[in-house]
């Protein structure tokens, strides 16, 4: 039985290195995060709708990938991440993607917490407010009754600590 493992929540926060590493460790595959390509290749400013094609990309990479997968998936963003970014760029959110979070399945989130220093990145948008973004997250997965595990720590704590939570939930991975 595949588990599912989303790792949501505010920019700069290690999500996609969580990602990588927890596949790796685990042996297994990680989906990454398809707005970063995206918007690296774009020749504009990205908008409203390229959020819904991000999200609708993204489902779609995440359901080749279960193709492959025996055990654990992780995935370097999920549903909450684009609709919290639609509602808090543009005040409102495309229904496809309301509609598909419904639908969407994990077997656990994790949620980064923001105890890493910020790192400058263009696409980052949000350096000074990242305790509210992190609340928006937190309160998404409580009221959705969603499981999830807050990940603290830096570097290789913050893998370890991940892995830790995992292993709690679903069996030592030793």
């Amino acid at each position: 039985m595949i588990k599912r493992i989303a790792i949501t929540g505010p920019e700069s926060t290690g999500k996609s290195f969580l990602a990588e590493k927890l596949a790796h460790h685990y042996h297994s595959f990680w989906v990454p995060e398809f707005a970063r390509v995206y918007i690296d290749h774009l020749d504009r400013e990205y908008t409203y709708d390229d959020i819904l094609f991000i999200a609708k990309s993204q489902v779609e990479c995440e359901s080749v990938a279960n193709l492959m997968v025996k055990d654990y998936l992780f995935c370097d963003t999920d549903l909450i991440v684009t609709k919290i970014w639609c509602e808090y760029k543009y005040g409102k959110c495309h229904p496809w993607i309301l509609e598909e979070l419904q639908k969407s399945s994990y077997d656990l989130y994790l949620l980064p917490n923001i105890d890493l220093p910020w790192q400058p990145d263009v696409q980052r948008e949000h350096p000074d407010n990242r305790k509210e973004l992190f609340e928006l997250y937190l309160n998404e997965l409580k009221s959705r009754g969603l499981p999830f595990e807050i990940i603290d720590g830096v570097g290789k704590n913050r893998l370890q600590n991940a892995i830790k939570k995992i292993d709690q939930r679903f069996g030592s991975s030793n």
